[in-house]
């Protein structure tokens, strides 16, 4: 199934996730902008993706959503938790039939989200994923790049080596 939204549990990922989870009891602010900025890139040229964090408790706290690059970024209104938004989120794209992928480790979220054409992913998992493609980017960021021969020289040289290949001298035609 392509999925055409991801809908992310931020706060969950936020404690699953190793490179987060060690920095969100001293700086949670940090740990949360360095989540957005990997969503951000995740998002980038792929599904619509979606962060949700809990905003409840906070009164002005309203849900607007908020975009950095391709990434919707959503605290959710005062008195209404992520989990809400996330579940109102899924059963929209449900009703219209959209592929989704809620990633989530909350199992009563897991358990009211999945069914139809939305499908879960445990949090854990979607962090080993995304270390995974970060890696590989950056493998491949490494990687020379090979450029064809043909396109590095001049097209006279091209041509003179072509006939010296065939086994003409550098003045034959």
């Amino acid at each position: 199934m392509s999925r055409r939204h991801v809908i992310v549990d931020g706060y969950n990922l936020l404690h699953a996730h190793p490179a987060y989870a060690s920095a969100v009891d001293s700086d949670i602010d940090g740990a949360r902008a360095r989540l957005v900025a990997d969503l951000a890139g995740f998002a980038q040229g792929g599904p619509r993706t979606i962060v949700v964090f809990d905003g409840g408790a906070n009164p002005d706290s309203d849900g607007s959503p908020h975009h950095v690059g391709g990434l919707t970024v959503i605290f959710s209104p005062h008195q209404t938790s992520a989990d809400q938004v996330i579940e109102g989120l899924a059963r929209r794209f449900r009703q219209r039939g959209e592929p989704t992928l809620v990633v989530t480790s909350d199992t009563a979220t897991r358990q009211t989200v999945v069914g139809g054409t939305v499908s879960i992913l445990s949090s854990a998992r979607f962090a080993a994923e995304m270390a995974a493609e970060a890696a590989g980017r950056v493998e491949a960021a490494r990687a020379p790049r090979t450029v064809p021969l043909s396109r590095r020289i001049a097209p006279d040289v091209s041509d003179s080596l072509a006939r010296w290949a065939r086994g003409g001298g550098p003045e034959s035609r």
